[in-house]
Parts: structure tokens; C-alpha cells; sequence
């Protein structure tokens, strides 16, 4: 098979890259994900919970995220690997790369996880904080929840995007003292240099998707404004025309960061790029049209021997759309991430 599509990579193995007709272009591929109709494959209906990650603090309440899970019968559940699947920024665990991921691992025989990271999923009221990239520890609070209450053992993170940023994150943290639990982790356009992303976000060709995302985070600020006027300010809003300016006066003053340079250098997961303990799987493409890695990080994943990079010349944001046949509905991230991480669970 052809390999000129997967331009980086520590595995040759890995099945290539091919980008599906007339969708080479990287703002293409990335639309397209977003709404082309996909086949899913057998979903059983979820159970859904809420699981505290983080304690009340003052006349702060404590903060809870909302997981709807699938989990395989109990006589075999221990057994069985758990997927924690995390969404991107302004998504949820109704997004459709997380339903699809979910219904590929729950036919392999996985426990699978859906995560909605803090107010996402409609789930404002459930917190008094904001979500953002730094907020590892709830992923982490996520796995122990499932670990302690639910009899799952053995655990696999995977995260697009933003989601992405925030596994890569919490696998470095844990750096070598990593849970044996923990087996692989996976990002798919894991937005790992958070500064040159939000930049990037703001170039001319990329205007409409900051657009779009800044419009559903001040349309998600006005409700933590109408939920807890005592904790924020309606005029912390007022003139923000970037993503940068909206981490800059809303995230960092009500997350605890001094600015934007300085959530963005604490949040970023690529300070932890040389140290990941566990196998690790990061799909980038070169054509993602905002996530940018830097040359720094880059090497430090290709000298880290847990580590595997994939970076391909086509693919978009979190799309990789690949030609279709009967057998193969053309997710090709989705079918690579899943090889992976049955290789590492030794399935």
C-alpha cells in the first residue's frame, strides 16, 4: 500500500492514510466530518451518572460531570478493557465521533465511558466552574468513579481535539507512577500546543471556525452568568472578538491562570511529550486547518519510545475521511485508534 499520505510516523505498520475523493483539502475533510451522515454501527441505549471532580469551596458548590456508559455484563466486565472517550471543545457525548468510537469499542468487546467534560451536554448547573484545557484531573476522577463503583479494571483514554489535549495531559502528569490500570492513550488531533492553536484560530482562512466556537462559549459564559451571578460578570464579556481574548479575560481570571501565555503554558500537554509511560497514539495531519504542532513537540513524541506519531499529509480537524465500501464506513482514525489500542490491551 501507498505511504505517501502518512508523511511522519514511528510505526510503518500502521495502515496508511487515504484520503476519500475530492476531500484532499484540510477545510473539506474537517466540514465534512463534521456533517456528513455516518452509518453507526449497534449501540445499546446508555446508563447515565454523575460524577463528582471537584469539592465545593466556599459558597462554591461541588462541581459534577455527566458520563452515559455501556458497560458489558457483569460475570465479564472486569475482564473486559473500558474506553473513556472525550469530546472537544464545544462538543459533548453526543458527538458523533464519540457515539462512533463508542459503538466500534462496545462491538470489540469494551466497557465504553462517554464523557462530557464540566457544562457540556447541557449540564451548566451541574458546576460553578468553567471547563478548559487544564482540567486533566476530572478525566482522572472520571476513571477512578468507574474503577471503584462500577468494577472496571483496566482502562484506555481516547480524546479528539481539545478531549485530545486533556488525555495527553493527564498520561504525562501520572509519568511514570501511570496506573497499571492505564493501558494506551490516544489523541486524534490532539490540540497539545494550546498558544499556537488559539493563534492559528485567528488567521484569516480560519475565521469561521473561531467564529463558531467563540459564539457557542459566550452563549455558554451568559448561562453561567444567569446560573451564578454571584460568581460572574456579564461585562467580562462584552467587546471579546477572539479566542485568545475570551481565555484571556474569562477563562484565566475565573480558573485561576494569570492570563492566557499562562493557561495556555500550564493546560498544554506537550510539556509532557517526552515523558508518557503508557503506549500512546497521537494522529495528526499536516492540512489541520488551526491545530498546529511545534517542531519541539514533535520531537520530543518521536524520541519518546511510548509513543507513537502519525501525522498525514491529508485529513482535516478530527476527520481523516477515507473512501467508503461495504465493509468500512471510511472513519479511518477511528478503525486505526481501536487496532492500537487491542494491540496494547494485548487482545
Amino acid at each position: 500500500m501507498k505511504m505517501e499520505d502518512t508523511v511522519g510516523t514511528r510505526e510503518s505498520a500502521l495502515e496508511a492514510f487515504i484520503p476519500r475523493r475530492f476531500l484532499r483539502n484540510g477545510h473539506v475533510q474537517t466540514i465534512a466530518g463534521n456533517f456528513l451522515p455516518r452509518r453507526y454501527l449497534h449501540l445499546p441505549d446508555p446508563e447515565a451518572c454523575l460524577i463528582e471532580v471537584e469539592a465545593g469551596d466556599g459558597p462554591r458548590a461541588a462541581s459534577h460531570v455527566l458520563c452515559h456508559y455501556h458497560l458489558q455484563p457483569a460475570e465479564v466486565r472486569a475482564a473486559c478493557p473500558t474506553m473513556i472517550i472525550v469530546h472537544g471543545l464545544e462538543g459533548s457525548s453526543m458527538s458523533q465521533y464519540v457515539i462512533g468510537n463508542a459503538a466500534r469499542a462496545w462491538r470489540a468487546g469494551f466497557n465504553v465511558v462517554r464523557m462530557n467534560m464540566r457544562n457540556c451536554g447541557a449540564t451548566e448547573k451541574l458546576s460553578p466552574t468553567l471547563y478548559h484545557s487544564g482540567l486533566s484531573g476530572d478525566i482522572a476522577a472520571v476513571l477512578k468513579a468507574f474503577r471503584h463503583d462500577r468494577g472496571c479494571e483496566n482502562f484506555v483514554l481516547v480524546g479528539y481535539s481539545m478531549g485530545g489535549n486533556l488525555v495527553l495531559k493527564l498520561a504525562g502528569e501520572l509519568g511514570e507512577g501511570a496506573l497499571s490500570q492505564l493501558k494506551a492513550v490516544v489523541g486524534i488531533s490532539p490540540a497539545m500546543d494550546l498558544a499556537a492553536s488559539a493563534d492559528a484560530l485567528h488567521e484569516p482562512w480560519n475565521r469561521v471556525y473561531e467564529w463558531k466556537f467563540l459564539r457557542g462559549l459566550l452563549k455558554r459564559f451568559a448561562r453561567k452568568v444567569e446560573l451564578f451571578p454571584e460568581i460572574y460578570n456579564a461585562a467580562s464579556a462584552r467587546g471579546i472578538k477572539t479566542l485568545r481574548d475570551f481565555d484571556d479575560r474569562i477563562t484565566a481570571v475565573y480558573s485561576g491562570f494569570t492570563g492566557a501565555d499562562d493557561y495556555y503554558a500550564r493546560s498544554s500537554s506537550s510539556q509532557f511529550a517526552a515523558s508518557f509511560s503508557v503506549p500512546t497514539l497521537i494522529i495528526h495531519s499536516l492540512d489541520d486547518p488551526f491545530v498546529r504542532m511545534l517542531p519541539s513537540t514533535r520531537a520530543a513524541l518521536l524520541a519518546n519510545r511510548n509513543a507513537t506519531l502519525v501525522e498525514t499529509a491529508h485529513g482535516g480537524h478530527c476527520a481523516f475521511l477515507e473512501p467508503r465500501t461495504l465493509q468500512n464506513d471510511g472513519y479511518w482514525a477511528e478503525r486505526v485508534l481501536l487496532r492500537f489500542i487491542l494491540s496494547s490491551v494485548g487482545n
